[in-house]
């Protein structure tokens, strides 16, 4: 297969998204336009359960419903049992989180990009259970300096947990080097990869975490409210449970109980069987493309865009570090960013404000309030980056 996605093709990705006719669409960092058979595999499951019943619509669909953990551990690279379907990253990663047992005086290292709910995290874990946590900045090229990393790691270490692809930068955390310091330490590794799935190739095995959340509305374009959770199936009984029910346990007494031994015990029973079933068809979808395509065409994509930025008289684009993702981060002189957002949609062009508290570590190092985010994706165009640098000259004449 060819690495690079002809015209031909984009166009039918495109024919194959009903929302490319009406929108231009650069906020797939929040949630991207999803494929019609997504769409289509969602709906036409609620109305063959409405028609049938639930559970028996469960169990007709059962074998599609199983292949979603297939699909996802091929899209990462992973045993399938290693694979809970969740509702989102933020329950994945905070089910992987205080499912550690943390001791007081007990150190957690991350990167200047956290996210905030997961700084949030944190901080709980600081005021409940007395842990510590280090944050390693970027240099002030924006490059993430590994052998500082290393240097933190002390004998109360117990967590690295760090964002691959901040919600408010364009830059990227080198997290297969960091999973080479993990594994040298023997520490646990969790990687909040919420923006990466679907959008740059992943490998658990190569990345070397032991725990991953992941959202589904992003760059897989599967629907709101999905998400999974990798966890290592040698960690798996080492992390406290939470949500239990009959369906997280592989049997129970009248006096005892034993948890599945699989990832699905961090997963409960009652939980929407149309979008698990929409996520599946989101990673089948994607994995068909070939995810180092879609890399590819997102960071030609990206990089036309901030080229383009770059030279109209009045923005500053943010975007700094030795990789940069298809987040364009930048800002209007004399506007807000919300005010740019609000204009762009008056013209049917899609963008998000990248705020301040969703990365807040990094934007109170660089002086940074709220700011203008522009991400891109496979089945954007040339023609469309040219529409919203166009409409942006127009915005600040």
């Amino acid at each position: 297969m060819n690495n690079i996605l002809t015209n031909e093709e984009i166009q039918q990705l495109r024919a194959e998204t009903r929302g490319t006719a009406k929108t231009i669409h650069f906020n797939n960092a929040g949630s991207s336009l999803p494929p019609d058979v997504v769409v289509d595999t969602i709906t036409d499951y609620l109305h063959y359960e409405a028609l049938n019943g639930g559970y028996e619509t469960e169990y007709t669909y059962r074998e599609e419903l199983e292949n979603t953990y297939s699909l996802i551990a091929r899209l990462i690279n992973s045993r399938k049992d290693e694979v809970a379907v969740v509702e989102n990253a933020s329950i994945g990663w905070w089910l992987a989180f205080n499912g550690i047992d943390f001791k007081p005086g007990d150190e957690i290292i991350t990167c200047e990009m956290e996210y905030v709910s997961n700084l949030i995290g944190l901080l709980h874990a600081q005021k409940t259970w007395g842990v510590e946590f280090k944050v390693i900045p970027n240099d002030k090229n924006g490059y993430f300096p590994s052998d500082q990393f290393e240097a933190a790691i002390g004998p109360k270490t117990k967590l690295i947990a760090v964002t691959h692809i901040p919600s408010s930068a364009g830059g990227m955390i080198p997290v297969i080097e960091i999973g080479k310091i993990a594994r040298k330490h023997n520490i646990l590794y969790l990687l909040d990869a919420c923006q990466s799935a679907g959008h740059i190739p992943l490998d658990v095995q190569q990345i070397g975490c032991d725990m991953m959340a992941v959202t589904g509305r992003k760059y897989l374009r599967a629907p709101r409210g999905t998400g999974f959770l990798y966890v290592r199936k040698e960690i798996q009984d080492k992390l406290k449970l939470f949500f239990m029910d009959g369906f997280t346990t592989q049997w129970v007494t009248e006096t005892d109980f034993k948890p599945r031994d699989d990832a699905r015990r961090f997963e409960v029973y009652e939980k929407s069987r149309a979008l698990t079933l929409g996520v599946g068809k989101a990673v089948e979808y994607a994995l068909n493309i070939g995810v180092d395509r879609i890399w590819q065409r997102i960071q030609y994509l990206a990089g036309l865009l901030r080229e383009k930025l770059n030279v109209i008289a009045g923005i500053t684009v943010h975007d700094f570090g030795d990789q940069l993702c298809g987040i364009v981060t930048f800002s209007v002189e004399g506007m807000t960013a919300a005010d740019v957002k609000n204009k762009l949609a008056e013209k049917h062009i899609n963008i998000s404000v990248a705020k301040a508290v969703s990365t807040l570590i990094y934007m109170n190092k660089n002086h940074l309030g709220d700011i203008a985010r522009s991400s891109v994706h496979y089945y954007n165009t040339e023609e469309e980056i040219e529409i919203l640098c166009g409409a942006l000259r127009e915005i600040i004449n």
